[in-house]
């Protein structure tokens, strides 16, 4: 009674915990299951550990006994794991029941191996076997009203269809007359009975009964997961339902299953939200589990997904070459307007030049001016130009691949972020070399504007860091910390909360710091 209580408390406070659950979590929960996936070979090696332990038991069995016991124990290993593994361990199974005379354990072992069939899509097969099976258990009903419904699922004729849905309903009712009532098979049909009939609060609180007596992270608990993110589905609930999608595939992930029907139902949710490389990572993954779990009806579901993806791509590549087209040509506007604006720099450069020379302040400030003007501008001209050249080249290598329908070099050359990283990195080495050839001495004087204990210091190689980046272009005249974030790459909250750390730092007045920092550099 206490472990019984124990976990309705626990499966209390999962739900309150979910009811909770914000929508901005669940991109973490993507993230975990993306770290699971790399380390999913870690958890098939221990599965074929315990797999080899077992054999190693089976090889020194004494009886026949021990050797069906050991035999049952590799079935289940290996049902979720490879089909054919988990069929040749029920064909021993059979074969040491009969050697037994123990036809109880044949018709089990034989309604099990109809059920592996129709789980992979051999229903012809399924059928063959239910045959010849004699006991007529609750096993036996189970695999029949698998198979049942399984091919009123997939038959196109209405006629056959609704004949194989009432002998799956008939095969169901005796299942459920038979079975334990918290055996999962029973479970799982009073909630989906329920759940097509749109019952849908008196489902979910079949399922969490279900789920109340599931050790969280099992197999098990990923079949419980799945239907419950069928139940939010129903209800609409994007958040939750997605949330329970997540929950499911990370238990099959980490119980190293390789009949990863979750994680295909997440690959094609992600589809549909636009999330195209995570859900192309997604059914990758999952189509080599299938392979080798080797189960026909698998790759039936994944074949429609995998050209949807594609074609969803060739429309995302039309799109951005759409993009880089308009961006070409805007950067072609900005370099001409870049090329005006040196002509009227130099132009207003020579007007203050003869300007009054008792005003030695402003001059020495708007000579200033116009020295880091002509600085940066001359350095943007050259970054306009390499990176019109840039896009050019690869618009070309774009175009080449689409010619050639290319679609993975595509996929390769779009997917990540290095040439976006690589081009703010060159920008910013270009900013650090233009600012420091104006102010060599900007980071000592900065520095000692600062208490000792928070100056800053300096990595091997590195001229500048954020921060000093920040201070910089406040020096040179960029005040607002929106124009300092879009340069930046920082969300405006960052860069505030940068200059506020950095001006209670400050030697002296803090609200004079900043008047401080635009000061530096100026010849009086």
């Amino acid at each position: 009674m206490r472990i019984s209580y124990l976990r309705i408390i626990c499966l209390c406070w999962l739900l309150c915990r979910c009811m909770i659950l914000p929508a901005q979590n669940l991109d973490s929960l993507y993230r975990c299951l993306d770290r699971e996936i790399v380390k999913f070979p870690q958890y098939v090696a221990q599965h074929d550990q315990e797999v080899a332990d077992l054999q190693a038991r089976l090889n020194r069995a004494a009886d026949d006994d021990s050797r069906y016991d050991l035999n049952f124990q590799l079935y289940e290993k290996y049902y979720p794991f490879k089909n054919d593994s988990a069929v040749f361990y029920l064909r021993e199974c059979i074969a040491l029941a009969k050697r037994m005379n123990q036809p109880e354990k044949v018709d089990l072992c034989s309604s099990l191996m109809a059920l592996r069939c129709s789980n992979t899509g051999m229903y012809d097969e399924a059928l063959n076997i239910l045959s010849e099976v004699k006991d007529h258990s609750g096993t036996y009903y189970r695999a029949c009203a698998h198979v049942y419904n399984e091919l009123a699922y997939y038959t196109h004729m209405e006629d056959l269809q609704e004949k194989y849905r009432e002998q799956a309903r008939y095969y169901e009712d005796l299942m459920l007359q038979t079975l334990p009532p918290t055996d999962d098979a029973v479970m799982l049909a009073r909630e989906m009975r329920l759940l097509n009939s749109n019952q849908l609060e008196e489902s979910m609180k079949v399922n969490d009964e279900w789920l109340a007596m599931t050790e969280r992270g099992s197999h098990r608990y990923a079949l419980v997961a799945l239907y419950r993110y069928l139940e939010y589905k129903a209800k609409e609930d994007s958040v939750q339902m997605m949330y329970w999608l997540s929950e499911s595939a990370l238990s099959d992930v980490r119980n190293g299953v390789m009949d990863q029907g979750s994680l295909w139902e997440m690959a094609n949710q992600l589809m549909l939200q636009g999330d195209l490389d995570r859900s192309y990572r997604y059914i990758n993954f999952t189509s080599k589990c299938a392979n080798t779990y080797g189960s026909r009806q698998r790759n039936w579901q994944i074949a429609p997904l995998l050209s949807s993806i594609a074609s969803d791509y060739k429309t995302a590549k039309e799109q951005a070459m759409s993009k880089l087209r308009q961006m070409l040509f805007i950067i072609s506007i900005l370099a001409l307007s870049l090329v005006a604006s040196v002509f009227y720099v130099n132009r207003q450069r020579k007007r203050l030049t003869a300007a009054n020379r008792q005003l030695s302040m402003l001059n020495a400030q708007l000579y200033e001016s116009n020295k880091v003007k002509e600085e940066y501008v001359g350095r943007f001209l050259r970054l306009c130009s390499l990176y019109i050249d840039k896009m050019d080249n690869f618009r070309k290598r774009i175009n080449k691949m689409v010619k050639n329908r290319a679609y993975e070099d595509l996929y390769q050359a779009t997917r990540g972020q290095e040439f976006k990283d690589k081009e703010l990195e060159e920008l910013y080495e270009s900013f650090d070399a233009a600012f420091l050839h104006l102010f060599p001495t900007f980071v000592e004087q900065f520095n000692a504007l600062l208490v000792p204990e928070e100056r800053v210091t300096l990595q091997k190689n590195e001229r500048m860091n954020t921060i000093l980046r920040i201070f910089a272009l406040i020096r040179l005249g960029v005040e607002d910390s929106g124009k300092i974030a879009e340069f930046l790459h920082y969300s405006v909250n960052t860069i505030y909360n940068y200059r506020a750390r950095v001006k209670n730092a400050a030697l002296g007045n803090r609200e004079d710091f900043e008047r401080q920092v635009r000061e530096i550099g100026i010849k009086r």
